[in-house]
């Protein structure tokens, strides 16, 4: 049991500092979840728990922005909270043996999205003059979208930042301190949210969450120290190649299983 608390307390530590740099911790502290015995939905909730004292505090560190346009904020946050109660639920209704089926497909999605972050915003800042001669269907599809992502974050979570990114970008946002203010804000509230099936299901494992929650503070501690030293994209690039693996690792399972 020791070696399994020390291994979720390490990947905690390092997810946290990754967050901290470059974000994509919940390639580390997922599957070292998963490898430390945790079936697959108590480790995917445990993982968002353990998780959100992080976001928070990074919200808290672009409170400054939230101020200068709470309309839009409030309109966010409401869809993040609707949209993480959904994904939550839905994760509960399904069968553990289907998450395990759809995992690496959940994996290679968020892999995906952390790999071609920077072409994806391009691409939807491209598209701006576009939508915006159809206002009328650019609001739809932005609010269908960011619901759609917040439901993804409620199931898993993984790269739902990103996503978040991207449809802030076709909002028209280009300041990119607002645009993270908004996707740490609206992590913060599925996050928290989502706790609240989670309890009522009791598949949050509080033991382990406790345990990674504090890695994760003394990570991003750390990182705030060595931000500065070490470069994100080396950071970036060892988050991809974990995904990577893990994608592969988690497909290997499942058509063995």
């Amino acid at each position: 049991m020791f070696w399994q608390y020390l291994l979720i307390f390490g990947a905690a530590i390092l997810a946290g500092a990754i967050n901290g740099i470059a974000g994509g911790g919940s390639f580390i502290l997922f599957p070292a979840l998963m490898f430390a015995g945790l079936p697959p939905i108590p480790a995917n909730a445990t993982n968002a728990i353990a998780l959100l004292p992080g976001t928070l505090a990074s919200a808290g560190a672009y409170r400054s922005e939230f101020g200068k346009d709470l309309r839009s904020l409030i309109q966010v946050c409401i869809l993040g909270l609707i949209g993480g109660l959904l994904g939550a639920i839905l994760l509960l209704r399904t069968p553990p043996a289907d998450f395990l089926r759809i995992l690496p497909y959940l994996l290679l999605t968020a892999t995906l999205a952390f790999s071609f972050s920077k072409n994806l915003t391009l691409w939807v800042e491209q598209q701006q003059a576009r939508f915006a001669r159809l206002q009328a269907l650019r609001t739809a599809l932005i609010t269908i979208l960011q619901l759609v992502v917040a439901v993804y974050g409620g199931f898993f979570g993984g790269g739902m930042g990103i996503l978040f990114l991207a449809s802030f970008a076709l909002m028209g946002m280009t300041n990119i301190h607002r645009m993270n203010a908004y996707k740490t804000i609206l992590t913060s509230c599925i996050n928290a949210i989502i706790i609240i099936p989670f309890v009522n299901a009791g598949v949050i494992l509080w033991q382990e969450a406790a345990i990674a929650a504090v890695g994760a503070i003394i990570g991003g501690y750390i990182s705030a120290y060595y931000a500065q030293k070490i470069a994100p994209i080396l950071v970036r690039r060892l988050v991809i190649v974990v995904g990577i693996v893990m994608t592969l690792y988690f497909f290997v399972r499942s058509w063995m299983s």
